[in-house]
Parts: structure tokens; sequence; C-alpha cells
């Protein structure tokens, strides 16, 4: 009686033990792609694109993502859209003798074959036009990439802080606050 008791305990703490193990890798598969954040298109590899929040009544956004191109051939980002703007500009900013200067890009941003471009604060980026909406942190919204080789990829943008993900390291003067707007004296 009693080693049918105890071989009933130990059945029954197996099955316990095997429904963790299952729970547990179930999760690990579940949570990868949030982990990742990551899409791909051919030979186009786009990582953890996002987003800066964005007060009240602004109607500019900055845009913000990585592109590796691990073909041999390159290729260029030559538009993009998002659900929360009426227009999606491809821009560039730069500081030469202590001026800011942002530029649009119309011709779009070469990705050269077995390289990594990153669009980050101080730099490449996404320009928001006419939001419909403020950006705001720890929502997402839809939106696309179009290269002119690979074709068009759904993407996601995730809204983070003013001071975007960690690793971020955006400039100290957001292009974004004033676009548009004279500076005030």
């Amino acid at each position: 009686m009693i080693r049918f008791a105890f071989t009933r305990v130990l059945r029954h703490a197996e099955d316990r033990i095997g429904f963790l193990i299952l729970a547990a890798a179930l999760a690990l598969f579940a949570v990868q792609p949030a982990l990742a954040h990551g899409f791909k298109i051919g030979e186009l590899e786009i990582g953890h694109p996002w987003a800066r929040m964005t007060p009240a009544g602004a109607k500019v956004g900055g845009g913000y993502l990585a592109i590796e191109n691990e073909g041999k051939d390159a290729d260029t980002l030559v538009s993009a859209t998002a659900e929360v703007a009426g227009k999606v500009e491809i821009h560039e900013m730069s500081v030469k003798d202590g001026i800011m200067t942002m530029r649009q890009l119309p011709d779009g941003l070469a990705i050269p074959a077995g390289a990594e471009v990153k669009l980050a604060p101080g730099g490449y980026h996404l320009m928001f036009l006419d939001l419909r909406q403020p950006l705001k942190e720890g929502e997402s919204f839809k939106g696309t990439l179009t290269f002119a080789k690979a074709g068009t990829v759904n993407v996601e943008f995730k809204i983070e802080g003013m001071a975007g993900p960690k690793g971020s390291q955006p400039e100290a003067h957001d292009a974004h606050s004033g676009h548009g707007t004279p500076p005030s004296n």
C-alpha cells in the first residue's frame, strides 16, 4: 500500500514537472517575437522600428530603426508609410560648424551590400508628418518600408519615451520638437 501511494505521488510529480517544462518552453516561444521585434524582406533585416513619444498637439514625429543588408547587392529605402501620419519622409540630420541642418532624401537612403544602416536620433530618420494623434509611450502603430529591389515590408513601430529604447543615444538637440518652427529668442 505504501509502495503504491509512493509510486502515485512520484508519477504526479513527474507529470507536474513535465507540464512546467512544457509551459516554460511555450512561454519562451511566445515571448521570442516580442523580444526580437524585427522584420525581414529578401536579404534585408529591419531591427526594432521605434518612434519617440510626442506631446499633445504635435504634428511631426521621428521614426528610427536599423537595416542590415545581408545580400551581395545594394538596395535603397525609397519610401515609408505610417498609419498615424498623413505623410512619411526619409530625412538626414547633420551638424556642421555648430549648425544643425535637416534635409529630405528625395532619392531615398542607400543600403550598401553587406552593411548596416542605422536610422537614429541625430542622423538618418523617418519624419512622420501630419500626425493624426499623439504618439504615446507604450503603444505601437503599423507602417511599411519600401525598398527599390526588395519591395515593401509591413512593420510595427513601438513608441518609446523621450530617451528611446535602451542602447539608443539621442543627440542633445531633438530636431523634431521644432521642425518647421522658427527658433524663438
